[in-house]
């Protein structure tokens, strides 16, 4: 393996949406970084059944003011 070459790997916090936290390694951010979740698990319809639509960006209200309702 070549030195010097890969991003440095180190330990964060995750919080999840119901305010729950779990330490992992990664190679995101800094050591001892938090990394908050918007989606995760708990809110997730392929994990929850539930079928809602979930907009954090505001991707929804941009696409329906470019283009409209939808037509049956």
């Amino acid at each position: 393996m070549k030195k010097d070459i890969h991003p440095p790997y180190h330990m964060v916090t995750v919080q999840m949406t119901t305010g729950e936290t779990y330490q992992t390694r990664t190679t995101y951010g800094a050591e001892s970084d938090k990394v908050q979740l918007v989606i995760d698990s708990n809110n997730h319809p392929a994990y929850t059944g539930e079928r809602r639509n979930i907009d954090s960006m505001g991707r929804v209200e941009k696409f329906m003011k470019k283009y409209g309702p939808a037509k049956a």
